[in-house]
């Protein structure tokens, strides 16, 4: 795992949309993602399936498609899943797969899907950590490069859902549902600290921002963003990304305490923007 490549941390790189794969091969390309790749036995792509509602609360499945083309097209050797934990009680992640079209997609681009909420675990402990000085999480997370596929969106309790906080899809409900309404609710418990934690122990190596559209308010219900913000954005530093994506959403990430607490350890909030296109 890398928090960030030396020479692109708190770079943050953006495109206006216009078209998934003519918006993000030039994009990615610009990020230097692709060299990165080719030297990765595998990767997981994690998008945000969180329940069985279609984008922008969820990442698109034409989003995820036109990644994978890129990935098999600048490291054809390299092993990739799609991996995801969802949030709700009634079903599991299979069944987002199925609903949003990964199925269908994975089998026709030869791709395996995963339950992150069903995979073995580690348990790890990080004195540092507050909230959760002891994580048990996916032990497949720690022998792949993570790219984290987030949407745009506010959240009603942490205020913004972004790279950071998509991590959690990968908490599995055996630790993290504590007889809640949800699958990971223990984390509604101090929020902020939970999401800065998990990220101290994993965090996404790599992050694709989609705001081509955005939740203005909250991250399962309420308008968009009016105008469409249009946008895609990619980096190594899942901190300036999270910071760009409050930003977008008209929001101050200092305001925001699990990138404020993220700030200096896990990234630079205080980005740099390069714009491709």
């Amino acid at each position: 795992m890398q928090i960030a490549e030396n020479n692109k941390k708190g770079t943050v790189f953006s495109s206006r949309y216009r078209g998934w794969r003519e918006t993000l091969f030039p994009l990615l390309d610009a990020a230097g993602l692709g060299a990165k790749l080719n030297e990765q036995n595998k990767i997981l792509l994690k998008p945000n399936l969180v329940e069985v509602l279609a984008p922008p609360i969820t990442t698109p499945v034409e989003l995820a498609a036109a990644i994978i083309d890129y990935i098999q097209d600048r490291a054809p050797r390299s092993e990739l899943i799609i991996g995801e934990g969802c949030g709700s009680l009634q079903y599991d992640t299979s069944h987002c797969f199925q609903q949003l079209g990964y199925t269908d997609m994975a089998a026709s681009k030869g791709i395996e899907l995963i339950d992150l909420n069903q995979e073995s675990c580690v348990t790890l402990t990080n004195k540092k950590c507050k909230r959760w000085p002891q994580m048990t999480l996916p032990e497949i997370l720690f022998d792949l490069f993570l790219i984290s596929v987030p949407v745009l969106k506010a959240h009603s309790l942490a205020d913004v859902t972004l790279t950071m906080k998509n991590m959690m899809g990968a908490a599995p409900p055996s630790h993290y549902q504590h007889g809640g309404s949800w699958k990971k609710a223990s984390f509604h418990t101090g929020v902020h600290e939970a999401v800065f934690d998990l990220n101290r122990y994993r965090c996404a190596d790599f992050t694709i921002l989609d705001a081509t559209v955005g939740m203005a308010e909250a991250h399962l219900w309420g308008p968009i963003c009016s105008p469409l913000v249009n946008t895609i954005a990619a980096g190594w530093d899942p901190v300036a990304i999270d910071a760009y994506g409050c930003t977008l959403l008209n929001r101050s990430w200092k305001n925001i305490d699990h990138i404020a607490f993220a700030n200096g350890e896990l990234g630079d909030a205080e980005y740099k923007l390069e714009e491709v296109g």
